[in-house]
């Protein structure tokens, strides 16, 4: 099963950013970003929103509802 960590590296890989450079563009830092893509935290809604927008990705697939 593919989790939202997994799904924000992905999608971070897949756009050539670092951790930082992501952290910058959201607003946290990049141990945010690492916890996160470790499934050790989940984002705040408002992170969920600007990573859906960077991303162009909708909620549901980041948060592994939808393939």
């Amino acid at each position: 099963m593919r989790t939202t960590g997994i799904i924000i590296k992905e999608e971070r890989i897949a756009k050539n950013l670092k951790q930082s450079e992501l952290a910058t563009m959201v607003g946290v830092t990049q141990d945010s970003i690492s916890l996160w893509e470790k499934d050790k935290r989940l984002p705040a809604t408002q992170h969920i929103i600007d990573l859906c927008k960077i991303f162009n990705i909708s909620a549901d697939y980041l948060l592994g509802l939808v393939e």
